[in-house]
């Protein structure tokens, strides 16, 4: 008898905890285990890192962006798809986003309308492309 799948692992990094709340909240609504944190900082100490099926990040925190983040993750070889938010609609953003790995960007305070679906897409992409074990 196969072992049944666990749902998906999202890391959620924002530093604003309102924020953080209500995409718990959502995401654990749509089925998914969410683990967050509220600082890139937080997030590249923690051990667990690697178990992650995707991480959502804030464009902006303090002391370090969600591009750096998502660079410093590149760096350590973890390739678990990204998807960045931003309050900031500056037209720069995709661009360095895509520089840094990041699949998609998504603007607050619509995030909640396709989050999940695309958390969705990218793991469903990132697993159909991964080699089988």
């Amino acid at each position: 008898m196969p072992a049944p799948t666990r749902p998906p692992l999202v890391y959620v990094v924002d530093d604003d905890t309102d924020v953080l709340g209500s995409l718990r909240f959502l995401l654990e609504t749509d089925g998914f285990y969410v683990r967050t944190f509220r600082s890139a900082e937080a997030l590249l100490n923690a051990m667990t890192m690697g178990g992650a099926d995707c991480f959502v990040i804030d464009y902006k925190m303090p002391n370090m962006s969600g591009i750096d983040l998502a660079g410093m993750l590149r760096q350590r070889h973890i390739d678990t798809p990204i998807i960045m938010i931003t309050g900031y609609p500056d037209a720069t953003i995709p661009a360095k986003a895509a520089a840094a790995g990041i699949r998609h960007v998504l603007h607050k305070p619509h995030v909640e309308d396709s989050l999940s679906t695309r958390i969705w897409d990218v793991i469903k992409a990132d697993r159909s492309t991964s080699p089988a074990p």
